[in-house]
């Protein structure tokens, strides 16, 4: 069911949880174009959690209700309760989200260190991944897509070097039945938090309007990158929610005037 007030939709998901324990009340303020957005999609899917949804409309002013909420007026935020152990808090920051959901029920997306003594180590790997992709390739990317056209081909060949010396090598233990990061046959929290940008990299590319058509091709000659990023973006938890042609309309809209003024 779906009621549509004040500039949002709110829906309900049931998506079960197992173990015969009873879960937590969790209320999503969320848009589906929204990269950032996306990873707490993927989380809940992945482990199973019902949920409540508000999509909060991008395009507009935030409404003062949902600043209450979030004073930074961005998505996504959660109110998460467990009835008669944790009060109703409020928890926003797309990672920070993320964590705290998969922290909260471990699972093959993030081991538990009470669990697991191999679980730190995993953690780490984990970690250091996620560090490298926003530190070595966020930068990479938005100089592809910020680039004039004449210089495009030239960046996404930058682009697709630093993937090859800093990503390809992470993901050396994946194979074909184990696809994943660290060889994992799930996703992890790695994929998780990369996921929604991993998609939308192929979409630009497929376009060839922010991201030369040539990154689909050249990312075909790493292995390890291709084989990975094609089991992400087909991956029901990750295609679950996403709408490639809104996602890519909603980035015009907002950023397209910007990225023309570069050309």
């Amino acid at each position: 069911m779906a009621a549509t007030a004040n500039g949002t939709e709110t829906s309900v998901h049931a998506n079960g949880t197992s173990g015969g324990v009873a879960p937590p009340k969790i209320h999503l303020y969320t848009n589906h174009r929204c990269p950032y957005a996306h990873r707490a999609h993927i989380a809940l899917s992945e482990l199973g959690l019902p949920y409540e949804e508000t999509i909060i409309d991008l395009d507009t002013p935030r409404p003062q209700w949902y600043l209450d909420i979030n004073p930074r007026g961005l998505v996504p935020s959660i109110k998460y309760t467990v009835p008669g152990i944790e009060n109703e808090e409020i928890i926003y920051e797309s990672g920070i989200v993320a964590q705290f959901l998969c922290d909260s029920f471990p699972s093959p997306l993030l081991p538990s260190t009470r669990e697991d003594p191999t679980a730190p180590l995993r953690r780490a790997r984990v970690n250091f991944f996620i560090d490298t992709w926003n530190s070595k390739l966020s930068s990479s990317q938005m100089g592809v897509m910020k680039a004039p056209s004449a210089e495009k081909d030239d960046k996404v060949k930058e682009w697709v070097a630093t993937i090859e010396k800093e990503i390809e090598p992470l993901l050396a233990n994946t194979s074909d039945k184990a696809p994943f990061f660290g060889g994992s046959t799930e996703l992890t929290f790695a994929e998780v938090i990369v996921a929604p940008f991993l998609v939308r990299s192929f979409a630009f590319a497929k376009q060839g309007k922010y991201v030369p058509s040539s990154f689909m091709k050249m990312v075909e000659g790493l292995p390890n990158f291709s084989r990975w990023s094609k089991a992400v973006s087909e991956h029901p938890s990750v295609t679950k929610i996403y709408n490639e042609k809104e996602s890519t309309e909603g980035f015009a809209k907002k950023y397209g005037k910007m990225m023309e003024e570069v050309k």
